[in-house]
C-alpha cells in the first residue's frame, strides 16, 4: 500500500477525483438488476474527463447555455430553430400546453438540457433519456399533434464533444401519448370538480 500525505483539505480533495474512494464505490457499483450502471460510475468518468464544474446554480447555467446549444444544433444540422419565446397550447384544451425551446415549423421542435457532465455521460452511453424527462418528451406529442419529430438536445461545453442529441419520434411514443394525455383529462376533470365544490 502506499500512502500520500497532503498539506490541505484542498489538495486532498483534488487528488481523489477520477479514482475510486470508499465513498465512490457503492455509487459506482452496477445496478442490481443489472440493468447498467449507477450515477457514480459516471461521476467518475466525468471527473477524469469533463472540465470541473462552477457553482453556478444549474438553471441559470441552463437558461444560459440554452441558446448556444441551440446554436451550435444548427450549426451541425443546417436547420434554422425558431427561438421565439412561445407556449403551445393543444387545440382543443389550452389548459394542456407545452414551452418549446425552439422549434422548426410545426413537425420539429427541439428540447436543450444542459445536464451535470456525469448525467450528459450516461445519456450519451446509454442513448436514453433520462426517466424524470419522459413525461416533459411526451407532453410534446399531446400539445402539438402536428409534430413528428423531438430532438432531445443535450450539451455541457465542460465536455470535449459538448453537444449530441436523441431523436424520439410520434410512433415510437404514440402508446404513451395516448395513455398520458388520458390521464391529464382525468387530473383535469377531478380538478375542476375539486375547485367547485370550493367555490359554489
Amino acid at each position: 500500500m502506499k500512502v500520500k500525505k497532503f498539506n490541505c483539505e484542498e489538495e486532498w480533495m483534488s487528488a481523489r477525483e477520477g479514482i475510486i474512494t470508499g465513498t465512490k464505490l457503492k455509487g459506482l457499483l452496477p445496478k442490481k438488476n443489472g440493468n447498467g450502471y449507477r450515477v457514480g460510475f459516471y461521476q467518475l468518468i466525468a471527473e477524469r474527463i469533463a472540465v470541473p464544474p462552477s457553482n453556478e446554480n444549474p438553471m441559470d447555467r441552463g437558461k444560459r447555455l440554452e441558446e448556444i446549444a441551440i446554436e451550435e444544433f444548427e450549426k451541425k444540422t443546417g436547420k434554422k430553430v425558431n427561438k421565439d419565446l412561445v407556449i403551445w397550447y393543444r387545440d382543443d384544451d389550452e389548459r394542456i400546453a407545452i414551452s418549446p425551446d425552439g422549434f422548426i415549423g410545426k413537425k420539429e421542435a427541439i428540447e436543450v438540457k444542459c445536464l451535470s457532465s456525469a448525467q450528459f455521460i450516461e445519456a450519451w452511453l446509454t442513448k436514453k433519456i433520462p426517466a424524470e424527462y419522459e413525461a416533459q418528451v411526451i407532453q410534446y406529442f399531446i400539445v402539438n399533434e402536428d409534430l413528428q419529430k423531438l430532438y432531445f438536445t443535450f450539451y455541457d461545453p465542460r465536455m470535449p464533444k459538448p453537444l449530441f442529441w436523441i431523436e424520439v419520434k410520434r410512433e415510437e411514443v404514440q402508446d404513451k401519448v395516448n395513455e398520458y394525455l388520458e390521464l391529464e383529462r382525468e387530473a383535469l376533470r377531478k380538478i375542476e370538480q375539486i375547485e367547485a365544490e370550493f367555490t359554489f
